[in-house]
């Protein structure tokens, strides 16, 4: 049973987790500071992010904390982020893409995509792709995508991206998350090809008790819940995520996830992915739309 004690010491390392104000964010962040790591809080509200830091400064740990603006909705925000992140930092050691929306109402990125495939996904290609320079030049480095239980039921429809025939809050939900998946396993391929000395891997939660499902109603809740068989807390949720960052027996292009009740629930161990998540030629499809979309090149 792996847990947050199993983490080793993470002095010296440098680490942005994405949506770090709350829930897994939240919970990812404090392990990881709590273990000496400088933890950058990339965060939407500045604000949250400054209240997070004072927070988790309480528990006294031997790591150091920085807050920063991030809003995975704005592909020149999320420039600008990487821009001042580069100008501040040498090296970055792991890259944790965990920010995520679930299920809102419909509503676009300010880039004209459909809110969750905007933010989940293209967001976290955009942000990967403006570090990828500082990624490459650190010994060892990590990144993680964070996806979700849901990717099961998701398929990549590449003429609703922008919501231009349809919207289904938790059709589009899915796609995300395997979107997430996508993207991280044909980075790691990509990587291999171009011979860098980096990781990525994936990681899903399972069922926690969070803010992520704000959006939905109290029946269509109570129903979720009943169905995948009750809710771990949120450290519990962010295990997986933190087993792929730093356990030296972890591998690129894989998933991470809890281990027990078809991955709801449990401590971290490796998932298989099913084949909607290992498609190559949906995988390179999809690198390429985002390539085109943003702009952003790499590796």
């Amino acid at each position: 049973m792996w847990t947050k004690d199993n983490i080793t010491d993470q002095t010296g390392k440098t680490v942005i987790v994405t949506g770090a104000n709350a829930g897994i964010g939240y919970e990812t962040a404090l392990a990881l500071y709590n273990a000496g790591a400088h933890v950058i809080l990339a965060c939407r509200s500045l604000s949250k992010a400054q209240e997070t830091i004072a927070k988790i400064e309480g528990q006294n740990g031997s790591g150091t904390l920085e807050a920063a603006i991030l809003d995975l909705a704005n592909l020149k925000a999320i420039k600008q982020f990487a821009d001042d992140f580069k100008q501040k930092h040498q090296q970055l050691h792991i890259l944790i893409n965990n920010a995520g929306v679930m299920i809102p109402p419909a509503s676009k990125t300010d880039d004209g995509f459909e809110l969750q495939f905007g933010v989940n996904f293209i967001g976290h290609y955009a942000l990967t792709g403006d570090l990828y320079p500082l990624l490459k030049v650190t010994p060892g480095s990590r990144i993680v995508s964070v996806s979700s239980m849901a990717y099961l039921r998701g398929e990549i429809d590449f003429d609703n991206l922008k919501s231009e025939k349809s919207y289904d809050p938790m059709r589009e939900y899915a796609q995300s998350k395997l979107a997430n998946l996508l993207f991280s396993n044909e980075l790691q391929r990509r990587i291999n090809a171009a011979g860098d000395q980096i990781m990525s891997t994936g990681a899903q939660p399972g069922a926690n008790k969070t803010e992520l499902s704000r959006h939905m109603d109290k029946d269509a809740y109570n129903a979720a819940v009943e169905r995948v068989g009750g809710l771990m807390e949120p450290w519990q949720g962010a295990l997986p995520s933190l087993y792929a960052a730093v356990n030296p027996n972890a591998k690129g292009g894989q998933l991470y996830s809890p281990d027990q009740d078809g991955g709801y629930r449990g401590y971290p161990a490796l998932l298989p992915m099913t084949a909607n998540a290992l498609d190559e030629t949906v995988a390179k499809k999809l690198w390429n739309y985002a390539e085109q979309v943003t702009g952003v090149v790499y590796p």
